[in-house]
């Protein structure tokens, strides 16, 4: 995962499920809104609470006017990439 996913990269960790969301929009909405980003890749397991990551994103780059390419990758769960797809696909 190293050299796939964050070699060379700015990670950020979040979990949708116990830390507070609305401060993940707002800072992720500032971030984007501040910098000039290539692109970006969500990485979310595919239990059903990760996927918030991915609404949160959406709503982020919503609030910060700005369009990023944007690739989401699900990981299952015995670590394998079940799914790659841009934003606007899933």
């Amino acid at each position: 995962y190293h050299e796939e996913f964050l070699k060379d990269r700015v990670v950020l960790v979040g979990c949708p499920k116990l830390d507070d969301v609305a401060a993940y929009r707002e800072k992720l909405a500032a971030i984007i809104e501040q910098n000039s980003l290539r692109s970006i890749e969500v990485v979310y397991m595919e239990v059903p609470c990760c996927f918030g990551l991915v609404h949160t994103l959406r709503q982020a780059l919503a609030d910060s006017g700005k369009d990023v390419p944007v690739t989401l990758t699900k990981i299952g769960i015995q670590g394998d990439i079940v799914e790659r797809a841009p934003l606007g696909a899933v």
